[in-house]
C-alpha cells in the first residue's frame, strides 16, 4: 500500500487587497511576515503545487491522501476555499483522504469561534471508529484496505500569541488513541497517525518549548515499533526518523509548497508495517 503525505501547503490570498479591520492585528502582525519576510512571494504558486502533488499521487497510484495541517496562511475563508479548490476531489471523500488542521488553520479566535476548519473540510473529519471520539471529532480513524488505518489527532490550540504556536493531544484524545489501539478491528493493520505538531526535530530532539508538541512522549509511548508512523508537518523541514523498538517512523513532510523546497512523502506499507518512504518533488 501507499500513501502520499504532505504537509504545510500555506494557500495564501493577496492581502494588499483586503481591509485591514477585516483582517484583525493578528493579521496585522502577520502582515510583516508576508512582506518583508518574503513569505507571499514563497508561497505565490502554492494553489498550483498542491494541485501538482494531487496529480502525482494518482501517478503514484496510492491508497490514501494525507495532509497535516496548515493549509491556509492565515485562516481566511478564501484561503480554506483555494485548497479545497486545489485538492479536486480528494476534499470530498474521506475513503481517500485526511486532513488536520494546523496551527496557521486557527490563527485567529475568530476562526476557532466559527469552527472555520471544519465548514470547508468537516466532510473529511469521519471515523469508521466513531465510539473513540473524545474531543468533537478527535481522534477519527480510517479502515484503509485490509492493512492500514489512518488516525487523526487534533494538536493546535488557541496560541497567546503569534509567536507561541505550540502544539498539544490532551489526555482526552491519547485515552482515546489507546483504546483504539486495543480494538480487535486495528489487529495485523500499521497505524498512520497524523497530528500537526512535530514529537521530535530534525535531529531528534524535542522541538523549542513554544513551538513543539508539549505532551510528544506521551505520544510516542503508546506506538512502539514499525507497525506505527507519526506523519507530521510544522517544522518547515523535511525528514524521517525510523522506528525502533520503543517509538514509530516519523515523518515531517516539511513545507510541501514552498519555493525550492517543493515536495511531499510516498510511505509504503506491506505486512501490516511501515516499511519505509520516498521523498518526492512533484511534477510542475
Amino acid at each position: 500500500m501507499r500513501f502520499v503525505h504532505c504537509s504545510d501547503v500555506h494557500i495564501t490570498e493577496d492581502y494588499t487587497t483586503l481591509p485591514l479591520l477585516r483582517l484583525g492585528w493578528r493579521r496585522w502582525v502577520a502582515l510583516l511576515e508576508l512582506s518583508l519576510g518574503g513569505r507571499a512571494k514563497r508561497y505565490v504558486r502554492a494553489p498550483q503545487v498542491l494541485s501538482a502533488i494531487v496529480r502525482d499521487a494518482e501517478a503514484h497510484k496510492v491508497d490514501h491522501f494525507i495532509l497535516s495541517g496548515d493549509l491556509t496562511a492565515y485562516a481566511l475563508d478564501g484561503e480554506f476555499a483555494g485548497a479545497r479548490k486545489a485538492l479536486g476531489p480528494l476534499a470530498e471523500d474521506p475513503r481517500r483522504c485526511t486532513i488536520v488542521p494546523g496551527n496557521h488553520d486557527v490563527f485567529t479566535p475568530g476562526s476557532i469561534r466559527t469552527d472555520r476548519f471544519a465548514r470547508h473540510f468537516g466532510q473529511l473529519l469521519h471515523s469508521d471508529l466513531p465510539e473513540y471520539r473524545r474531543e468533537g471529532p478527535y481522534p477519527f480513524v480510517r479502515l484503509v484496505g485490509d492493512d492500514a488505518a489512518v488516525v487523526g489527532l487534533l494538536s493546535t490550540r488557541r496560541a497567546p500569541l503569534p509567536a507561541f504556536p505550540y502544539g498539544e493531544i490532551g489526555e482526552a484524545q491519547l485515552e482515546g488513541l489507546a483504546a483504539l489501539l486495543k480494538d480487535a478491528r486495528l489487529d495485523g493493520r500499521a497505524v498512520l497517525v497524523v497530528v500537526h505538531h512535530a514529537p521530535r526535530n530534525r535531529k531528534g530532539g524535542a522541538d523549542r518549548w513554544n513551538h513543539g508538541l508539549r505532551d510528544a512522549d506521551a505520544l510516542l509511548r503508546l506506538l512502539p515499533g514499525p507497525r506505527f508512523a507519526v506523519l507530521h508537518g510544522h517544522i518547515h523541514q523535511r525528514y524521517h526518523h525510523p522506528a525502533t523498538a520503543d517509538r514509530p517512523h516519523l515523518f515531517g513532510a516539511g513545507s510541501s509548497t514552498e519555493a525550492g523546497h517543493e515536495g511531499y512523502w510516498v510511505i509504503e506499507v506491506a505486512g501490516g508495517k511501515v516499511v519505509g518512504g520516498q521523498p518526492h518533488a512533484p511534477s510542475l
